[in-house]
């Protein structure tokens, strides 16, 4: 959860430089150099029909969108609360789970997703205080306006910013409630390598142009750092480690641990963007993490946050 809660401040950081679109196809780029020895055809040949067409839905909603959607929020908003609303995502596959597998959620898991509405609500509120805590963001801001888009410090670009990251939070809890099938047949590497193949070839049309046109020597080799850090620690490192932890931890307490999300996500944007938290950030921040306690107390497994 640190892991993930860390990835929210670091792509603001990078998508200040390069282009979402450029980044994201970068990202699958670094994931597949690492995972394609798992990429075997023999392999493959194994796996099922059905099981192809869950793996390009968990790819088309875990890892094309939910990168799109998540990179381009924390473009517009603050790394704070776009920690806060990430971690909605207990809740909204609770609530994920009542509409499409008809898992009724009993009175202590409503509580729970009324409260991270609560906090969704509040941020979107806040009317982005916070979000430009830095010289850069500013600098992109006016970069923004000089050019006629929302800018990241603009009330609309916040609120904005903030409806993609909730958006992002839908995406990745399909893809949670779309893994529960396969873990059960498949490798989780093994999904993680299928699902980045197949998040490659949808964002490849939408990142190609700025992958043959980008001047990559504008980019410093700490900026670099960050690309590969990034890749391999949202597409390898947080599963991996998630679904190793999972097997030693008692579901109720691994579901608390993801209270570290927005902890660590409000931590990277003050210390390394300059952000300054505001009231409707702690209260937000408050109702979330209730919320993830109530949820995790009736629960007996969490699923991964892993994209």
């Amino acid at each position: 959860m640190l892991l993930v809660g860390g990835n929210v401040g670091l792509g603001k950081s990078i998508v200040e430089v390069v282009p979402v679109t450029l980044f994201a196809l970068l990202r699958f780029i670094i994931a597949l150099a690492v995972l394609w020895p798992l990429l075997r055809f023999s392999k493959m040949r194994r796996v099922r029909r059905g099981e192809w067409v869950n793996l390009f839905l968990q790819a088309l909603f875990g890892t094309f969108l939910f990168t799109l959607l998540m990179l381009g929020g924390v473009h517009r908003t603050s790394a704070v609360a776009a920690g806060v609303i990430a971690s909605t995502i207990p809740a909204v596959v609770a609530l994920l789970s009542w509409l499409f597998l008809k898992e009724r959620p009993d009175a202590r898991v409503m509580l729970a997703i009324a409260l991270a509405i609560a906090g969704v609500v509040v941020i979107s509120l806040a009317r982005g205080s916070g979000a430009t805590g830095t010289a850069a963001s500013a600098a992109a801001s006016a970069a923004a306006q000089a050019n006629g888009a929302a800018a990241g410090g603009d009330a609309f670009g916040t609120l904005l910013g903030n409806l993609m990251v909730l958006g992002a939070v839908f995406c990745e809890s399909i893809y949670v409630i779309l893994s529960r099938r396969l873990t059960q047949t498949l490798p989780a590497i093994d999904i993680c390598a299928y699902t980045h193949l197949f998040g490659l070839l949808l964002m490849l049309p939408f990142g190609a142009c700025a992958l043959l046109s980008f001047d990559y020597a504008s980019l410093s080799p700490r900026l670099w750092a960050l690309m590969l850090w990034y890749g391999l620690s949202a597409s390898i490192f947080s599963f991996w480690l998630w679904m190793k932890g999972i097997r030693h931890v008692p579901g109720n307490l691994a579901g608390v641990f993801t209270a570290m999300l927005p902890i660590a996500a409000a931590a990277y944007g003050i210390v390394f963007l300059g952000e300054r938290p505001s009231l409707a950030h702690g209260v937000a921040l408050l109702c979330v993490i209730a919320g993830i306690g109530l949820a995790s107390l009736r629960n007996g497994r969490m699923p991964p946050v892993a994209s």
